[in-house]
């Protein structure tokens, strides 16, 4: 795929038009999009507590884009020196990839450590010490991966390598597709790009089908089904005291309300108003709970 640049007629600026090839697309549908974009987004709010935590200086993870494009389109965009994860999938031959900047992981190495908050950049290969440190940094976060993307992953990502040159790791075929989740990371004052790329097959499988034809013979079935997973909110009352507008004005704090409800009376269980059971008050665990005792029948 090779960027042409056209011009237009007049003085309008040159277009650059890219060939797209119809057998390998390269564009998630909406709701594929959807879909990662939620799960990214989730991992991100994981992924910025836990630096917090493990590197001790407020952090922030922010999901800026998700796209699709081959394992060559990815590389290239990505600076040569970097911290380059390679970590493998069960199942899948094209490894996933977790990137984010080698001088800002010796920064969150140093806040580990017991660094203040002025720590000078340097730019250096990771020690044994520290590499242990970034690897069970990283771990935790895919761990945090697994957990945010649920069944779009079908098992946890495991470490093989870390590398410090993106051009020479190759985790994929340059054909691959990946899909690439762009993130802005915070820790501290320091702001930085991070990146993870994982295959498009470990994915896609698991997205479903987009756009779905559904017979409408079913409609009927489906909405009885989404009705019957809607919430809604349930009251459980005492019978209720009639009073007076001077009365309810002159309440004042420390008044008792006097209910006249006797202690043989079950609770009413009340939706929208309307009467739907009996129950008997009670506890569960720390908190109260009412035990349905009969049903009223309508």
């Amino acid at each position: 795929m090779s960027p042409t640049t056209v011009r237009s007629a007049g003085s309008a600026p040159p277009r650059k038009v890219e060939v797209y090839d119809f057998r390998r697309p390269t564009t998630l549908v909406r709701e594929h999009h959807r879909v990662l974009e939620m799960g990214f987004e989730s991992f991100a709010r994981q992924w910025g507590t836990q630096l917090t935590a493990r590197v001790r200086v407020v952090s922030q993870a922010t999901l800026t884009s998700v796209t699709m494009r081959t394992y060559e389109d990815y590389v290239a965009e990505l600076p040569v020196t970097t911290t380059f994860v390679v970590c493998e999938l069960e199942g899948v031959a094209p490894r996933a990839v977790l990137q984010f900047p080698h001088t800002d992981a010796l920064m969150w190495i140093a806040h580990m450590l017991g660094a203040g908050p002025s720590i000078p950049q340097i730019d250096r290969k990771f020690t044994e010490i520290e590499r242990a440190l970034v690897t069970t940094l990283v771990h935790e976060t895919l761990r945090d991966l697994r957990h945010a993307l649920g069944r779009l992953l079908d098992g946890p990502l495991q470490i093989s390598s870390i590398q410090h040159n993106s051009q020479l790791a190759q985790a994929a075929p340059t054909a691959e597709l990946m899909i690439v989740a762009d993130f802005q990371l915070r820790v501290g004052e320091r702001m930085c790009r991070a990146t993870l790329a994982l295959p498009a097959v470990a994915l896609m499988s698991n997205l479903g089908e987009a756009n779905p034809a559904e017979d409408p013979a079913d409609a009927a079935l489906r909405a009885r089904k989404h009705v019957s997973r809607s919430l809604v909110d349930v009251d459980v009352r005492l019978a209720g005291a009639a009073m007076t507008p001077g009365e309810v004005i002159e309440l004042a704090v420390g008044d008792v309300v006097h209910l006249p409800h006797p202690q043989s009376r079950a609770l009413d269980v009340v939706v929208d108003g309307h009467v739907l059971a009996h129950g008997a008050a009670g506890s569960s665990g720390s908190r109260l709970a009412c035990r349905i005792v009969t049903i009223e029948e309508n």
